[in-house]
């Protein structure tokens, strides 16, 4: 079964061709103009999308060896994500659909990191967690099984993504903050400084960054330019230890409290090398087993969206013309 998947839900355009769980081409265009703005321009976005779509979907198609007409179902992000963005890619999917007489199948963007973990894998073994964990989401999951998902932590303000953005900024860095202070992290000293991880009382499920944030907000403000400077790169491996740390301390205590041990991590921070480090040291543990993606599907991509679409497909779980794009979706909806 041939599956062609197509996401646009932020500031990447991006399409994919699978055949079953095999992914057989993932063509991604970053839109770097955002950097200018310290963040993603809704509009700007939006016009991205529309003057890319077409040359990265011939693209995904051409780099398959796969032709239109070999596709079995188009499978397209409709949600959560910005919403000019997201009418971009389902557009161009419900014509696609229409002209090439394809089924059509809305994706969950949220859904579709969950399943970036089952691209090459031959058999799924249920139940698992899922740490979703990006830009605009820090969530663990219970998968019972396909569409049987448990919420069972959630972050109370920012996601993690948003912190290490929201750090880059206050340190003088560019968007996205990520990658930049992971990489000024690197030769830095871990334990130099010390930042919180929070506690919350009545609530020791889920997750919290804005203290974090806000301690490193009143470390640069209470200290002159020539001290920071000196220490920038201590404190960038700190505050990423931190935030890195918060994750793997909830995931454990989690995994733990519900006695499920198998582990999958999807989303854009698990590109981060020094997580996979950690994660690494979990997985030596008895018990544990730990999977990510493969680093190249960790940040927004089609190829998710073909596994997401691939398991709709088998569940006989089409979409018809009148799908809509959801900004706000919700991954159990």
């Amino acid at each position: 079964m041939y599956i062609l998947g197509i996401e646009s839900s932020c500031d990447e355009t991006s399409a994919s061709v699978s055949h079953h769980r095999k992914i057989l081409s993932n063509t991604t265009v970053n839109q770097l103009i955002h950097k200018e703005y310290g963040g993603v321009v809704p509009e700007i976005a939006s016009r991205e999308h529309l003057e890319l779509i077409t040359k990265v979907v011939e693209y995904a198609l051409l780099d398959s060896g796969v032709k239109i007409n070999q596709i079995d179902a188009i499978a397209v992000t409709n949600g959560p994500g910005l919403k000019g963005a997201l009418m971009v890619g389902v557009n161009f999917a419900k014509g696609l659909s229409i002209a090439k007489n394809i089924p059509l199948v809305g994706v969950n963007h949220m859904e579709g990191h969950l399943f970036s973990n089952f691209i090459d894998l031959k058999e799924i073994r249920y139940p698992f967690l899922c740490l979703l964990v990006s830009g605009g989401h820090t969530q663990i999951w219970n998968v019972r099984k396909y569409k049987d998902y448990e919420l069972l932590s959630n972050t109370i303000d920012d996601a993690a993504g948003e912190a290490f953005d929201k750090g880059a900024r206050l340190l003088g860095m560019p968007y996205p903050g990520g990658p930049e202070i992971e990489k000024l992290a690197k030769g830095g000293d871990l334990d130099k400084f010390k930042f919180p991880i929070a506690k919350i009382k009545g609530s020791e499920n889920n997750f919290s960054f804005s203290g974090l944030k806000t301690s490193l907000y009143y470390l640069i403000k209470n200290n002159d330019e020539d001290m920071i400077s000196r220490n920038k790169k201590h404190i960038a491996a700190s505050y990423q230890e931190t935030i890195l740390e918060t994750l793997i301390q909830k995931m454990i205590f989690i995994s733990e409290k519900t006695k499920v041990y198998d582990i999958f991590i999807s989303g854009g921070v698990i590109a981060n090398t020094r997580f996979r480090d950690k994660i690494a040291q979990i997985n030596a543990m008895p018990n544990y087993n730990i999977n990510c993606p493969n680093m190249k599907y960790c940040t927004d991509n089609a190829a998710m969206i073909c596994m997401a679409g691939y398991e709709k497909v088998i569940n006989n779980n089409f979409s018809n013309l009148s799908l809509d794009v959801h900004p706000n979706l919700l991954m159990n909806q």
